[in-house]
């Protein structure tokens, strides 16, 4: 008797290590997502006591590597600067698990799609969170260094960071020899901008100012379509400066919205006239019915650097119970993460993979004077040398 005593215990011993063996292999195998997601339960359930609120972040980021802003929900194959946002918003507790997988729960818009490669340093985008206390501080602790929150603010239930901005200012950080015309000045990059071509090059820029039918710098547009017609309040060139060896210069463009690879085509042109392959009657051709060859500058330099909320501020920025979406105090912020993150990507990006020289080269198959079956055709080389041919702005898109 005694012995089958033994013999029943010495079996419950073996099955209890068996279980406990399976146990352990289990969360080996992936079963520590389990004990992941009571933990995410828990800091969701914690947060539940803080109040749930409609805001504002104001964003920096460097786009290299990403496959621009906009999320697409359920495909991992190209990243997103909102794949990061999203994933630092469920990490931090800011908002539930589920809200990161289906984004309208949490009433998300951003301000502007930037595309793949192009940087910010002033993106806005709209959304509910859960106010935690250090909120900043813990959504930059899950983001990477060239992805930073510098800002939020409280804005009124209602608020869409895409339909309540009435402008966006973009910037161009472009090489000066891209302006050094193609057959009595040197094309490297020891040449230098003088004053009269950065005169030539500001008249040029001045002539977007106002409303133009903007057909010819985007694509799938008809000249009768009502949307092609878009209103420039500003664009010029700022004085150059040298880094690291080689002149730059900064072109800036504030505009109510823009079309997909439309400053980029603004740009475009104007280099293609400053360089002798264009007349400057072309600019005002370029906003007639006809279609124009109009060649698009390189994605590498574009930066959305500034949106605009000047009706929602004169509204509610001092209705005692929000904050004007002004950031001044944080303009240093914003120079710093462009001086150490975007700035010296761009420079060194130029370097490596000469986007800009390679694209100059393709100026001088471009015909200025194409008929339409003309234009199709270098469009098409054209696409075949943009480099994944996707890099700008959309300021409509969803």
């Amino acid at each position: 008797m005694a012995g089958e005593m033994r013999a029943m215990a010495a079996s419950q011993a073996k099955r209890l290590k068996s279980s406990n063996e399976e146990t352990e292999n289990q969360e080996e195998n992936g079963h520590q997502d389990k004990r992941f997601k009571r933990s995410q339960e828990d800091v969701e359930d914690q947060n539940k006591k803080f109040p749930k609120r409609k805001i504002v972040l104001l964003m920096a980021y460097s786009g290299k590597g990403y496959h621009g802003m906009q999320r697409n929900v359920g495909s991992s194959q190209f990243k997103t600067i909102e794949d990061d946002l999203v994933s630092a918003l469920v990490q931090s507790g800011c908002i539930p698990e589920n809200h990161g997988e289906d984004m309208k729960k949490m009433s998300f818009q951003r301000c502007a799609r930037t595309d793949k490669g192009v940087s910010a340093a002033g993106q806005i985008v709209s959304l509910k969170i859960w106010l935690i206390d250090d909120v900043l501080e813990k959504i930059n602790n899950c983001l990477p260094s060239h992805i930073r929150i510098l800002g939020l603010k409280r804005v009124t239930g209602g608020f869409s960071s895409k339909n309540k901005c009435d402008a966006r200012t973009y910037f161009y950080m472009i090489p000066t020899f891209a302006f050094a015309h193609k057959d009595h000045d040197i094309q490297v990059e020891t040449y230098r901008l003088s004053k009269e071509t950065l005169e030539k090059v500001n008249k040029l820029l001045a002539c977007y100012k106002g409303t133009h039918n903007f057909h010819n710098f985007t694509s799938q547009k008809g000249p009768k379509d009502p949307s092609a017609k878009r209103y420039i309040m500003e664009m010029y060139c700022e004085e150059p400066f040298v880094r690291e060896g080689m002149e730059f210069a900064v072109i800036k463009v504030k505009g109510q919205s823009f079309m997909m690879h439309q400053i980029r085509k603004m740009i475009g042109l104007v280099i293609a006239v400053v360089k002798g392959y264009a007349p400057e009657s072309i600019m005002e051709r370029s906003w007639g019915e006809e279609k124009v060859d109009v060649p698009k500058a390189p994605g590498l330099g574009l930066v959305l650097e500034k949106v605009h909320f000047e009706k929602y501020n004169r509204r509610f920025g001092n209705d005692g119970l929000h904050e004007p979406l002004e950031w001044i105090e944080e303009e240093e912020k914003i120079a710093v993460f462009k001086e150490q993150h975007i700035y010296p990507t761009i420079i060194n990006t130029e370097r490596e993979e000469q986007s800009m020289v390679n694209w100059l080269s393709t100026l001088s198959i471009h015909d200025f004077n194409a008929t339409s079956s003309g234009v199709q055709v270098n469009d098409r080389h054209s696409k075949s040398n943009d480099l994944e041919g996707s890099d700008g702005c959309d300021d409509d898109s969803d």
